[in-house]
């Protein structure tokens, strides 16, 4: 494939430009709404892949066989919308956002409008460490072709979701309720616990219910998902409540997801994502609540066991 158009370049457009620079793809267009700001991650990417801002989403994909959008879900729509005009007929639309059903549907209809042919893309695993070997779910009327397009970049755990566009976004979405919402009680419980000097009762306590051969550092590691991508999980948690809520059932769990996500966005500088209890003790003195006035002494024989 010889030009390729990125709309979005934070965490998922680096590592599709860096991989499909690794496949060999020679033209690689980017567009991203804070390329305005030159402090911003977008720009600072740019520069660091040497990698020529376009003037315009359209005209990013000007020329492109194959696009990827890759910004967060408040902007799926409305990116999609921008670059829409510069598409060529025949083109691939990729839509990789963590957008509900129905805005999947809108971004489809636009596409659909000028000839491109949109696929739906759940990624259904973080994108790192796997990168491009990250499971895909592709759906729409043109998921199988774009299976034959994916796997001349190198993109080969891709199954197809559905024919009909809005699957594979459910099918993530709903997903997230459970995945994001295990990050946010976890942040939430042992945050309490970290108060009350109850955290390493808490954190023991856990490998009777969830096995798991390092508590400490899974529960670091979900909190420092909430911290390091909070904005871009809170916007995902809200098209998740939104589909949950277009399914006829009330979003109570998910819509306190999207707020404690967005409450852990850029908490602390992550020098140490898995050491919990340090991480705990950097957001408690962000909160001013490092004090150990609630904190309960430990017990005169120690914990029981």
């Amino acid at each position: 494939m010889r030009a390729v158009a990125l709309i979005g370049l934070g965490e998922v457009g680096r590592v599709f430009a860096e991989e499909l620079r690794n496949e060999g793809v020679g033209e690689l267009q980017v567009w991203d709404t804070a390329f305005v700001d030159p402090a911003s991650r977008a720009s600072r990417n740019a520069a660091d892949l040497g990698l020529a801002p376009a003037p315009s989403a359209a005209a990013a994909v000007t020329g492109a066989e194959l696009v990827i959008c890759a910004v967060t879900a408040a902007n799926s729509v409305p990116a999609t919308e921008a670059a829409a005009p510069g598409l060529a007929p025949g083109s691939f639309f990729v839509d990789v956002n963590s957008s509900s059903p129905a805005h999947k549907q809108e971004s489809f209809a636009a596409v659909e409008a000028v000839g491109g042919r949109y696929v739906e893309v759940a990624l259904m695993s973080p994108i790192q460490p796997r990168r491009l070997r990250s499971p895909f779910l592709p759906g729409g009327p043109y998921a199988n072709e774009f299976l034959e397009a994916a796997a001349q970049l190198g993109i080969d755990h891709a199954s197809v979701a559905s024919q009909v566009v809005g699957r594979a976004a459910a099918t993530k979405l709903c997903r997230s309720v459970v995945i994001k919402g295990m990050e946010a009680l976890v942040t939430e419980s042992l945050l309490a616990a970290r108060r009350y000097g109850v955290e390493r009762d808490v954190l023991d306590s856990f490998s009777n219910l969830f096995p798991k051969p390092d508590w400490d550092e899974f529960a670091g590691y979900l909190i420092s998902r909430t911290i390091e991508h909070g904005q871009r999980r809170s916007e995902e948690m809200a098209e998740a409540a939104q589909t949950v809520a277009d399914a006829g059932v009330a979003p109570t769990m998910t819509t306190s997801t999207v707020m404690r996500q967005a409450w852990a966005a850029d908490r602390v500088d992550l020098d140490d994502p898995t050491d919990v209890i340090r991480l705990l003790d950097a957001i408690l003195t962000t909160l001013g609540l490092n004090d150990e006035t609630l904190r309960f002494p430990e017990p005169e024989h120690g914990r029981p066991t």
